[in-house]
């Protein structure tokens, strides 16, 4: 993949929605993860994770936070604990400040379709397309995102071949859904990009 089709660029502005706990070690770096809570202008709240390290994390005492403000790229993991795997989006956090502003919520990608687009609708009748986009990391790794655009947009993002170049702005946003594994019923969240705008070569 072209260096020069990276580009994942998330803001968000949100209110502190549990405590941090420990994620991982990457090297020599302890980073840990807190939920950051974003309402959308429906009154809806999205609970996004919120990668950190505890350097920066110790520098803002997020208990005393009227909103924090985080700058990043959303990031992709593959989890393969338990049964089956599970694609899992955070925000690793660049940058992370305590404001008195608005809840925001943009996401900027520049990535490519790595998978057949699928295109559906709901029981009203509104499209919706799910679709996988590929966006370059540094030191040549991959963030692999999910998706998710509705009517106009999802007809015209469904005849994009895998290997199109998309540029996407939208929000991302949690849902909860109910994974159903023979007589067993497990709730669930899913993170994936909503897409507001897209072009496409």
């Amino acid at each position: 993949m072209d260096a020069g089709l990276h580009r994942n660029i998330v803001h968000l502005c949100g209110t502190l929605g549990g405590r941090p706990r420990f994620s991982h070690w990457a090297r020599t770096v302890e980073y840990y993860i807190f939920p950051l809570v974003v309402t959308r202008s429906s009154g809806a709240e999205d609970q996004l994770n919120i990668l950190v390290s505890r350097e920066m994390l110790s520098q803002i005492p997020l208990t005393d936070a009227p909103k924090i403000a985080v700058s990043g790229e959303l990031r992709s993991f593959n989890n393969r604990t338990g049964s089956g795997s599970r694609l899992i989006l955070s925000v690793f956090a660049r940058t992370m400040d305590l404001v008195h502003e608005h809840e925001e919520n943009e996401i900027s990608l520049r990535g490519v379709i790595c998978k057949p687009p699928i295109l559906r609708k709901t029981p009203l009748g509104r499209e919706i397309c799910d679709l996988c986009l590929a966006v370059r990391r540094r030191y040549g790794r991959a963030d692999y995102l999910t998706l998710i655009a509705w009517g106009q947009t999802a007809a015209h993002v469904a005849t994009m071949p895998v290997g199109a170049v998309l540029d996407v702005k939208g929000r991302v946003q949690s849902r909860g859904y109910t994974k159903v594994e023979g007589e067993k019923k497990t709730e669930r969240v899913a993170f994936e990009v909503s897409v507001r705008t897209v072009n496409g070569t």
